[in-house]
């Protein structure tokens, strides 16, 4: 089965629609799926839900698609870098559901894995747990979260073999890995894909059977979101 495809366009044909459902990695402007976002915003699909760690800056990220008005809710658990997420949120244009980031990368995973529910004593006495159901195990409340598991899932990759097994890089790690599984098709991209065989099989993150579609995106112009250098010393 060929995965490689030659652009995000192409990798992403058929698979979009109006309401759907999308998990997308990343964290913060590290690791996230550019060029996939990009292909998104053009195609104009709109009333999008995405599950995501964050929503990106003004500007970059998921942030192209909260300026073009495709998205109708978030579920995150970091916003607070984007003016026009809290634009849209406070004026009710946008609906938000805060999620802790343990508990949002658990949901994807528990989604991933066929897990409808789980219970957790994160968010138990505050808004977390408004409407959830509350079981107590050994005198302990806890709270039942949903697994995610949504219509597609964009990722970034660092290296990837033509078979669609995958390596992260450090923090990009984070949400990709549990956000490729949460989703009836995964498209990754990647910033270098090698022939079948190059990878050391005990250093694969995210296996290949997981990756449905698979594009390269570099070269990227990867981004800080707070540059902070040390204060030059007076002579």
């Amino acid at each position: 089965m060929k995965k490689l495809y030659p652009d995000a366009a192409s990798a992403l044909e058929g698979l979009l629609f109006d309401g759907m459902h999308i998990c997308a990695g990343g964290f913060g402007l590290c690791g996230i799926p550019e060029r996939l976002i990009d292909a998104i915003r053009d195609n104009g699909v709109k009333d999008l839900t995405i599950a995501s760690n964050n929503a990106g800056i003004d500007g970059e990220g998921l942030g192209k698609l909260l300026r073009t008005r495709q998205v109708k809710k978030m579920i995150s658990s970091y916003v607070g870098e984007n003016k026009e997420f809290e634009r849209q949120f406070l004026a009710g244009e946008l609906e938000v559901e805060f999620c802790p980031q343990g508990t949002l990368a658990e949901r994807c995973r528990a989604g991933g894995a066929g897990i409808p529910g789980f219970y957790t004593k994160t968010g138990v006495g505050t808004q977390v747990a408004e409407g959830k159901e509350v079981k107590n195990f050994d005198g302990q409340d806890y709270i039942l979260e949903r697994g995610i598991f949504a219509d597609i899932a964009i990722i970034k990759g660092w290296k990837a073999d033509e078979a669609g097994n995958l390596i992260f890089r450090k923090t990009t790690r984070n949400f990709n890995a549990p956000m490729a599984t949460a989703a009836k098709i995964c498209i990754a991209e990647v910033e270098e894909v090698v022939p079948v065989g190059s990878l050391d099989p005990d250093q694969i993150h995210l296996p290949g059977i997981y990756v449905k579609r698979l594009i390269v995106g570099s070269p990227y112009d990867k981004k800080i979101e707070f540059r902070t250098v040390r204060q030059k010393e007076s002579a």
